[in-house]
């Protein structure tokens, strides 16, 4: 009898995904969400720690830390200026629900600032995220859908946060925007004599003797 019920369902889901091709539901997924960062070129972030609060108002602490992805091209031309690369996945947001809201805490090693800030995450970004998994791309109807939702949040210098979540053709979606406030206790809660996760690199140093810091770019 009970391997009769699993054939039945497997049957219904099978019929299910026949009338409707684009459908996501019997593809492998990861049973959570992930919450990823980056910097614009050049411009070194270290965050410090990372939490989010679901919809159901749960609050996750410490998902994430470390440095935000970012390159030095070296190619001589102002790469940091605007958003030229948005970085995929991130650390899963175990036990968490979709997001509600997301908080950070970032040291910009450029200017050597710690900033903080909660950034709320608006209904179209988390249907965004929804449909990821939930729906196949239409442009490549063969494929699966995404193994897992993704929110990305881009830190700049002046404490810009602009936010993306990844749809289900696999493109970065503007969905947020946030500004942080300068952390008063510096980096590290002033916890490390006010010494910053890096010094800047010289590279950096190179671009924005020639370039200066693109602000108002991001």
């Amino acid at each position: 009898m009970k391997f009769v019920l699993t054939l039945l369902g497997v049957m219904f889901l099978t019929g299910c995904q026949a009338m409707d091709p684009l459908s996501g539901t019997g593809d492998p997924h990861a049973r959570w969400w992930q919450l990823g960062f980056v910097a614009p070129d050049y411009m070194t972030v270290w965050v410090e720690t990372a939490a989010v609060e679901d919809v159901h108002g749960k609050l996750i602490r410490r998902v994430s830390s470390g440095v935000a992805p970012s390159a030095q091209p070296e190619d001589g031309t102002e790469s940091a200026r605007g958003w030229n690369r948005v970085s995929t996945g991130g650390r899963p947001a175990v036990g968490a629900a979709l997001p509600r809201r997301v908080f950070v805490r970032w040291q910009s090693i450029v200017e050597e600032r710690t900033y903080r800030a909660w950034v709320d995450i608006p209904d179209e970004a988390r249907q965004v995220m929804h449909d990821a998994t939930a729906r196949r791309c239409p442009e490549q109807p063969e494929e699966p859908s995404s193994y897992s939702a993704a929110l990305i949040l881009g830190l700049a210098p002046g404490g810009v946060i602009q936010v993306w979540a990844w749809d289900e053709c696999y493109r970065p979606i503007k969905v947020a925007r946030g500004q942080a406030e300068l952390e008063p206790l510096g980096p590290d809660q002033g916890q490390n004599e006010g010494r910053y996760a890096y010094k800047i690199s010289e590279e950096s140093k190179r671009y924005i003797e020639r370039f200066g810091i693109p602000y108002g770019s991001w």
